[in-house]
């Protein structure tokens, strides 16, 4: 194949002889004729797949190669050959753009083949003389060259061309590589790149949540770039590809494998990046295996395509999705048409042809023609071809001068470069309204209608536009769709096409080792994350006072915990606090009203009076460690609870003195107790109690307990708590209280075997005993209580020592007095009754 196209270059460039004295140019071989043409002023030229199928001659090299043989019309790229006589005859016949001056036209069929563009692109340029003079440069045989529609042949014409600086204009050429104007710098196309399609494509697939898609291209520089362009755009957008297949239409063993690979596929959506032959190619292999219900996205190279209508492929392509070029309304075109085309194919009586040279027989085979104006309203490549030709004669009109009283200057010699150069600067509005320019790459805007293979009433296949794509508005505009409009592929529901169903809110996704992304297990969010959308990459972390719900898909605020006067261990506490001040208010009464009894002026009254009523505010104080920690509750509870409570225990240890002085004074000579009498007894009681006063004052100062929202030690709820402030304060009051507690402790034990009927020092040294077991308890109990518990082991610890001292201190005394009332005598208080009952 090489080879061939080395020696069509050599036989088209020619060489140059000498013919005696005056060497001439000539052409080696024969020169290459256009299928249509027409003589004017200047001459546009153009390049067509009028037919789309070669047949190569076989190549001996021993002979000239005979030349390829064109079978199979293709009545659409003849239309667009008509378009561009059609163009140029409205132009001829316009008295406002080129006035007078005509433009010619030389059309050649390249059919379908990069071989033949190459001829054509060489003929192109040298013309059909034989002989040119002495000099084999010259100026090129036309001044622009509208084609091709393929991308790949058009690569070929602008890469021969190109080097002498001669326009080419395609009207359907959209392969991305040629917006290079380092490599084609004289290349213009009246369409947009695939660049902008391609990745309209991936929006389209993404919009309607299909994340898994097969694709599928043609193997082709239009096929490859666009699909690179796409697989880019769609990982962006989140898409997998299931596989990525390609075939080129001289491949038939290549199509079945990809025929083979989509019928194995799971993805139910396939991207068809295909030229017209490809994908024409594709529907036949696809309608003989009966392999439907796919949903196909297409690009403007086929998804318009009436040609592809036949009465099996809407099994396959029908609900199908893409993008195409906009119509068009080019006023006159359809009647030239249709009549010209008529008067051409049936040059006889009888087809409006005017005086033919014979009448129609009657016997013209019409099959072979069926529905070539089937599409002729459509017109979205036809209108392309029309404003390249328009293109090209505004350029003219500028280089010439022209204008509409004195016409344009015939003598301005118009050298190809200065059409690229004038082309960069047109902008000018067709009759149908739409405006014609080009950008930076030398295309036009991205414009395209989003249409959908729908089945009219009467059976015929319509491409019904639902929505456009506009590259030029703003991001958010530039792509809209009505999805309501949209038939699917057997006028069912839209298709699903996921690798993995929809991770639901409360889930993220976790992708499965070795698949792509768009494959994945939902795995439910961890305690205290949430995910609120669907398909969530990631759980997000709820705030510091918030935490997840049950379904994980929302944060809520924390459970606030602390003891509460109306859960049941707080009433239970409260029932227990209100039980010690109706015990000690009930003994303070019966005291009262015995107090002049022995039992009760023993070991000083005052005292024990005082002892109760410091008894009743440690029940009492026991209230303040429940309900809602706020900043006055915090610091009283801890400061009432250290007061009272060494109040409690000054007065027990002064009774604890007391006992001890009473027995010191009985021995002979002894006056011990005027150094410890009522009045010392108080002092000593206020001593004591304002040294705790002080430290509370203290701690209270320097770092006062304040509330605190714990939010360490349970991870799904608060807890309310008072924090120490200091905890050298706390520890203090603590330890003072501990200190006076062990001190009568010890004297008690010392005095518990004097020999009293009644000796109280026994008594106070067992509740001192019960007291200190229960708070050297208390503290590892205090430290791994978690929550409200450690309030209630707080509030326990003072209930429990409080009951100790009330219960061992004063119930043998109230035995006495409500039950043994006989033992209640200075004689039996002295010693001197021996009692039964003791």
């Amino acid at each position: 194949m090489l080879l061939l196209v080395l020696l069509v270059v050599l036989l088209a460039l020619g060489g140059c002889r000498g013919q005696g004295e005056e060497p001439v140019c000539r052409m080696l071989g024969s020169p290459e004729f256009p299928l249509l043409t027409k003589e004017g002023d200047v001459t546009i030229g153009g390049a067509f797949s009028i037919h789309s199928k070669i047949t190569e001659p076989p190549l001996s090299f021993t002979d000239t190669p005979q030349p390829i043989t064109c079978s199979i019309v293709n009545l659409r790229e003849f239309r667009f050959a008509q378009t561009m006589i059609f163009a140029i005859e409205e132009i001829n016949q316009s008295d406002d753009l080129l006035p007078n001056v005509s433009i010619g036209y030389r059309i050649y069929d390249n059919c379908g083949s990069t071989l033949s563009s190459m001829r054509a692109a060489m003929a192109l340029m040298n013309g059909g003389e034989r002989t040119s003079g002495r000099n084999c440069s010259g100026q090129s045989a036309v001044h622009a060259i509208i084609g091709e529609s393929e991308s790949s042949s058009t690569i070929v014409l602008s890469r021969t061309t190109g080097p002498f600086q001669i326009p080419v204009i395609s009207h359907s050429a959209t392969c991305e590589c040629l917006s290079s104007r380092k490599e084609y710098p004289s290349f213009f196309r009246t369409i947009a790149s695939d660049l902008y399609q391609s990745r309209a494509l991936a929006q389209l697939v993404k919009h309607f949540g299909w994340t898994w898609v097969g694709a599928v291209n043609s193997d082709s520089d239009y096929g490859n770039n666009g699909m690179a362009i796409f697989l880019a755009a769609a990982r962006v957008e989140g898409v997998c590809v299931e596989y990525t297949e390609k075939f080129d239409r001289n491949e038939p063993a290549q199509l079945l494998k990809v025929v083979e690979v989509m019928r194995r596929g799971s993805a139910r959506v396939v991207v068809g990046f295909l030229a017209h032959v490809e994908m024409n190619n594709l529907l036949e292999q696809l309608s003989l295996q009966n392999i439907s219900g796919l949903q196909f996205v297409g690009v403007e190279a086929w998804i318009t395509a009436d040609s592809l209508v036949t009465p099996t492929s809407f099994s396959v392509l029908g609900g199908s999705l893409g993008f195409a070029v906009q119509k068009a309304d080019i006023s006159g075109f359809a009647e030239f048409v249709i009549k010209d085309f008529w008067e051409m194919l049936f040059p006889c009586a009888g087809t409006d042809g005017g005086n033919m040279e014979a009448p129609c027989s009657g016997n013209e085979d019409l099959m072979e023609l069926k529905g070539y104006n089937d599409d002729v309203e459509e017109l979205r490549y036809s209108s392309n071809i029309y404003k390249a030709i328009y293109a090209v004669a505004h350029s003219l009109h500028s280089l010439l001068g022209c204008s509409s009283r004195q016409g344009c200057d015939k003598d301005v010699g118009i050298q190809p470069w200065q059409v690229v150069e004038s082309l960069r600067r047109v902008n000018f509005t067709v009759r149908n309204g739409d405006q014609v320019w080009f950008d930076q790459t030398g295309a036009a805007t991205a414009r395209y209608e989003v249409v959908n293979w729908q089945q009219a009433l009467d059976g015929a296949v319509v491409f019904r536009a639902v929505g456009y794509y506009d590259a030029s508005l703003p991001a958010g505009q530039n792509f809209v769709l009505r999805t309501e409009d949209i038939m699917w592929p057997g006028g069912e529901k839209q298709p699903v096409s996921v690798c993995s169903e929809r991770c639901p809110p409360g889930t993220r996704k976790a992708v499965q080792k070795g698949k792509p992304v768009c494959c994945y297990d939902c795995l439910p969010c961890a305690e205290g994350e949430i995910s609120n959308q669907t398909d969530s990459n990631n759980c997000e972390r709820c705030p510091g006072e918030y935490w997840s719900n049950p379904s994980r898909d929302k944060c809520v605020l924390k459970a606030v915990e602390f003891l509460s006067f109306s859960e049941v261990m707080g009433i239970v506490l409260v029932v227990f606090s209100l039980f010690g001040v109706f015990l000690t208010s009930l003994v303070a009464v019966l005291f009262l009203i015995k107090k002049d009894t022995p039992i009760v002026r023993a070991n000083n009254s005052e005292l024990s009076f005082l002892l109760l009523f410091s008894l009743t505010l440690c029940f009492l104080c026991s209230l303040t460690f429940i309900g809602r920690p706020s900043e006055w509750s915090c610091m009283l509870r801890h400061t009432a609870f250290g007061i009272t409570f060494v109040l409690c225990i000054s007065c027990v240890l002064g009774k604890t003195i007391v006992v001890l002085m009473a027995f010191r004074a009985t021995l002979p000579g002894s006056d011990v107790m005027k150094w410890f009498g009522p009045l010392q007894q108080r002092l000593s009681v206020l001593a004591f109690t304002l040294i705790q006063v002080l430290i509370c004052v203290l701690w209270l100062t320097i770092s006062p307990p304040f509330p605190f929202k714990n939010m360490e030690h349970y991870n799904d709820r608060i807890i309310l708590e008072c924090a120490l402030g200091s905890a050298v304060g706390f520890w203090a009051v603590l330890g003072y209280i501990g200190l006076l507690a062990l001190l009568c402790f010890v004297l008690a034990f010392l005095a518990r075997k004097l020999p009293d009927n009644f000796n109280e020092a026994k008594f106070i040294t067992f509740s001192m005993l019960i007291f200190c077991a229960v708070w050297i308890t208390f503290i590892p109990a205090y430290v791994s209580s978690p929550g409200k518990f450690t309030v209630a082991v707080e509030i326990f610890a003072i209930l429990a020592s409080s009951f100790a001292l009330l219960l061992c201190i004063f119930s043998p005394k109230c035995y006495i007095i409500i039950l043994k009332p006989e033992l209640n005598t200075k004689k039996h208080m002295m010693g001197k009754v021996q009692s039964k009952s003791l």
